[in-house]
């Protein structure tokens, strides 16, 4: 999943049906899809593919897949940024206006990682925790903390 898993209410994802469904084309047209999946422990990860600059209609893909994993809970989400070239003002704004994450730990390992994570930081709202971390293993810690009890 991308940062599209960030979409907001009305909101319909590229390549999902108004019901909510999706098809079988959610894959960015553009190159690597956006990684989304449930990990052991209530965490979703979204992996943004390297040497790409996310855009709205694959943060909104995302966006839909983590919804769909949530299911309509408020769960911690791992965003990986790892080599990502760049995102859209589009895409932010679909990341900052998630309806579904309780935390958003933010991955990376260059200074242009930390660059584009500062870039989504600011654009997020105060009541969703966020924070940028070079370990994924500290970024997991981290984020058990905003994990639901369900």
């Amino acid at each position: 999943m991308s940062v599209g898993a960030l979409a907001g209410p009305g909101e319909r994802a590229p390549g999902t049906s108004a019901d909510g469904g999706y098809s079988a084309e959610t894959a960015p047209a553009s190159g690597a899809p956006i990684g989304v999946r449930l990990r052991d422990g209530g965490i979703i990860e979204v992996a943004l593919p390297a040497n790409e600059e996310i855009d709205k209609p694959e943060a909104q893909v995302a966006g839909a897949a983590v919804r769909a994993l949530a299911g309509g809970r408020r769960m911690p989400v791992l965003l990986i940024i790892t080599g990502v070239v760049g995102v859209s003002v589009e895409a932010r704004h679909v990341y900052a206006t998630s309806i579904a994450a309780s935390a958003f730990a933010l991955v990376g390992e260059s200074p242009v990682d930390r660059v584009i994570a500062h870039y989504l930081l600011r654009s997020r709202t105060e009541s969703i925790p966020a924070q940028f971390f070079t370990s994924e293993a500290e970024a997991i810690v981290w984020l058990g903390q905003y994990k639901s009890e369900d």
